[in-house]
Formats: C-alpha cells, sequence, structure tokens
C-alpha cells in the first residue's frame, strides 16, 4: 500500500524546490484515484494551515484539444488557493514555476454554493454571479509532464495560478457554448476555439465539478471561481512572454510573465 503521507510530501518538496519528479505511478503503480485525490487533500491541507484560504476550484482535461496534448481521457479537479491568484497585466514571476504552460479559460462566480444531492445545469445557472475571461497558468512536479490521469489529480489537477479579468457579465447575456476564445502569445495567434469545447459547455464542466466535490464531503461556495477547463491546447511560457485570451462578449485577459 502507498504511504499517501510521503507521497504528498514528496510533490510538496517537489513544488518547494521547483525540481520535477518522475510520476507517481513509475513508483507505485497501484495508486488508485481515490489515492491520487487524498493525496492532493494532503496538500492543500497543508497549504491551508499555512495561511492560505480556498478561493474555488478549477476543473481540468474537459476539452478533446487538453485531452489529447497530455494523453488523459478523463476529466478532474484541483483547488485554487488565494497564493495562485494574479493580477491582470502584471508579471507572473516564471520561476515561481517548474514548467508552466498558459491556457483560455472561461470562470464562473458564484453567488450562492451549490450543494446537493444533485447539482443540475440549471442549479449552475442560478447559483452563478456572473461569468468572466481568465488564463490558467497549468503546472506540473511531475517531469517532463508525463502524466496520468491519477499523477496530475495528485498534483492537484496540474494547477499552478490564474488570472482574471475585469469584465464580468451576467449569463443572461450570452451562451458560454458559443462564446468565441482567440488566444495569442506575444501577439501571435496560438490558438482559437468556443466554450461549447469545454464538454459542451462551461456550465456542464461546473456541473460535473459541483457533483465530484458532493460525492467527496465538499461543495463549492459562495464567493467561489471555478476555472471551467481551457477551450483550446496550453502553451509554454518564458521570461518575456504575454498572453491574451480574448472572448466575445467578456473581453480580454492578459498574463505578462517575467
Amino acid at each position: 500500500m502507498a504511504d499517501l503521507q510521503a507521497l504528498a510530501a514528496v510533490l510538496a518538496g517537489a513544488y518547494a524546490s521547483r525540481a520535477p519528479v518522475p510520476p507517481l505511478t513509475e513508483t507505485y503503480p497501484g495508486l488508485t484515484l481515490d489515492d491520487a485525490y487524498a493525496v492532493q487533500q494532503l496538500q492543500i491541507s497543508s497549504r491551508l494551515a499555512g495561511g492560505a484560504v480556498i478561493a474555488g476550484y478549477k476543473v481540468g482535461l474537459t476539452s478533446e484539444a487538453m485531452r489529447q496534448q497530455f494523453g488523459v481521457s478523463e476529466s478532474d479537479f484541483g483547488h485554487l488557493l488565494s497564493d495562485m491568484e494574479y493580477v491582470a497585466d502584471t508579471p507572473v514571476p516564471v520561476s515561481a514555476f517548474v514548467q508552466p504552460r498558459a491556457e483560455p479559460e472561461i470562470a464562473l462566480v458564484l453567488a450562492r454554493p451549490l450543494s446537493g444531492p444533485r447539482v443540475t445545469v440549471s442549479d449552475v445557472v442560478a447559483a452563478t454571479a456572473y461569468a468572466v475571461a481568465a488564463i490558467e497558468i497549468i503546472d506540473s512536479r511531475i517531469a517532463d509532464w508525463r502524466i496520468s490521469h491519477v499523477d496530475t489529480v495528485a498534483d492537484n489537477a496540474s494547477s499552478g495560478g490564474f488570472v482574471v479579468g475585469q469584465s464580468p457579465v451576467p449569463l443572461d447575456r450570452l451562451d458560454l457554448s458559443l462564446t468565441g476564445c482567440v488566444l495569442r502569445h506575444n501577439g501571435r495567434i496560438a490558438g482559437t476555439g468556443a466554450g461549447a469545447a469545454v464538454l459542451g459547455s462551461p456550465l456542464h464542466a461546473a456541473a460535473w465539478l459541483a457533483n465530484e466535490l458532493i460525492g467527496r464531503g465538499a461543495q463549492v461556495a459562495a464567493g467561489h471561481i471555478i476555472l471551467t477547463g481551457s477551450i483550446t491546447a496550453s502553451i509554454p511560457v518564458a521570461p518575456g512572454d504575454a498572453v491574451t485570451a480574448s472572448f466575445d462578449h467578456l473581453g480580454s485577459v492578459t498574463a505578462v510573465f517575467d
């Protein structure tokens, strides 16, 4: 049986040292999905004890582009913490990450909790205060992004940081599945897509997340941010880069890296 505390310590050490580690599944081939979420929770509990606050959650691997990019066919979720948020158009230090990549996402901010027993898309719409453009900075403590589903879940769904735009829009003013997106890397188009790439709609991703959390004894709370998943494939970033995600009706958000 895997020592989950030891695995959490391995990932925490990789996070602190910025030195990636081999896939956990190479060392512990019997590691289960429940084990992986337990390892994730152990790390989050440690960071909360250190003063961080849960800002929301991310849904990962919701689009075919991302699943093909990393060879993982199932969605997952991770925690967003207060110390992971960066202000748009201000420098994001690449040195704070191991192997960062940027991706465009539609974020939802909740006005009230999403509670069970079963959350529907209608529940998500009723609970959401607004949608807003976002860029997630994904990162992996697993060497060379050689992740399996279990590896990325244990590693907090490959979370790194996030940048949220400044133009919130109520859901009754747009159709998220038809919301188009252009991702630019240093001014050049790096990808295009629409909200439908995310499980058919970002609302579906949010409902999936809420039900997964409820099944694991948690829930999305009022004020929480939900990053619903990347619309395009992710792109690597380096010091001096600028990444802009432009969305129909939601405006643009830019992450600048140094």
